[in-house]
């Protein structure tokens, strides 16, 4: 059950919220003054709090400012002596509402179930968010992974394009990610585009959308990438496979940012951080006449190299407990204990895949082994299967 902290300095008012609230399956725990209330916060949490202005000693605005430095419950304000100026006040330092003696019972009863769901949802959000930048942590301490995680702590806070460049596997995407989650944007749409997936004629509606009737299937407008991410992050991924003619209007798009929808004649102003990976040599595809040498350079005013597994071999057995523990949560299993035969078995391998090969490896055996990991499980389970 929702508990609530009623503060107020008459007896009666306090025995009567008590009562009213609790017949609706509140726990109430009561404070005659500010200096109780305070100290009560800071032992227990609750979900809503009842707060009166006018007591003596601390006032209730006195409170009010000290208790939301201590408690994230919302705070609704009741006071016999209520004006328009007061009310705007209290909001503007934190509180939830306002409420004027004698208060109306629905009302009241209404503005702290309201009250209540909100926090649960912050609380929710918090939670959510928590979960999504644990599944985008970069896992390692090996000097090659530290310089990447100092790169992208100095470049995230500004607006300067990235290029990330790795082999396959070895997380590109989650250092676009953490540039975007520790930058100002952090709060819009982070978009990902696989130009590498996409066939080159779909591209161009890909991220810059289309006006109805533009081409054969085009039943409806529809907006693209770039207008999708606007005022976020669009992560164009695998760049060096895309076609001439899309890299053409993203060049565009980032000298002027506007972009045109496929068959349309409108230019659309965008706000859209560009973040860009490829696995490919970018320099000898310009050479060779695939990519653009003035696009090359508008992607890459900064460059993050991301090493391949096989040179932070140091940072496997990390790697390897960190995809157990979240291998087993999905799994619904406990998390098994490795050997450390079975890690220095791990470390001798070439890893081609880098860590997505590892987290393939990582499932399987999570999936087949008994009690522990263990180097004859990784002799067994692993080694005929890997590609060198």
């Amino acid at each position: 059950m929702a508990k609530i902290l009623v503060i107020d300095d008459e007896a009666s008012i306090r025995r009567a919220l008590k009562n009213i609230l609790e017949s609706e399956k509140y726990i109430v725990e009561q404070a005659a003054d500010g200096e109780e209330a305070l100290s009560i916060a800071l032992e227990d949490s609750f979900d809503a709090i009842l707060l009166d202005i006018k007591m003596p000693g601390m006032d209730g605005m006195e409170v009010l400012e000290k208790l939301i430095t201590i408690t994230d419950a919302p705070i609704i304000m009741i006071s016999g002596h209520g004006t328009i100026e007061t009310a705007v006040e209290a909001i503007r330092k934190g509180a939830y509402d306002f409420i004027v003696k004698p208060p109306d019972l629905n009302r009241l009863i209404i503005t702290i179930r309201n009250a209540i769901d909100k926090k649960n949802l912050v609380t929710k959000t918090r939670q959510l968010k928590k979960e999504v930048d644990k599944k985008y942590e970069i896992v390692g301490e090996s000097p090659s992974i530290m310089l990447v995680k100092q790169m992208i702590s100095k470049v995230a806070p500004t607006t300067a394009r990235v290029l990330i460049t790795g082999e396959n596997g070895t997380g590109k995407e989650l250092v676009a990610r953490q540039i975007h989650l520790q930058s100002s944007r952090s709060h819009a749409p982070f978009i990902e585009v696989n130009c590498a997936a996409i066939p080159s004629e779909l591209i161009e509606s890909q991220l810059f959308g289309h006006e109805k009737g533009s081409f054969t299937s085009a039943h409806k407008m529809r907006k693209g990438d770039f207008e999708l991410s606007h005022g976020g992050t669009l992560f164009l991924d695998e760049i060096g496979d895309m076609s001439l003619s899309a890299q053409a209007k993203v060049l565009r798009a980032l000298q002027e940012n506007k972009i045109t929808r496929v068959g349309g004649e409108k230019d659309i102003e965008v706000d859209v951080r560009i973040i860009a990976a490829t696995n490919k040599n970018l320099k000898e595809a310009i050479k060779a006449g695939k990519f653009r040498e003035d696009l090359y350079h508008r992607l890459s005013v900064i460059i993050v190299e991301v090493p391949p597994l096989r040179e932070r071999k140091e940072d496997i057995a990390l790697l390897s407990k960190h995809f157990v523990e979240d291998i087993s949560l999905q799994q619904g299993k406990a998390p098994l204990p490795i050997s450390d035969e079975a890690i220095e078995m791990l470390k001798n391998f070439y890893w081609s895949g880098n860590v997505r090969e590892l987290h393939n490896v990582m499932e399987r055996l999570v999936i087949l082994c008994d009690n522990e990991i263990t180097a004859d499980n990784v002799d067994r389970f692993v080694k005929p299967l890997m590609l060198n």
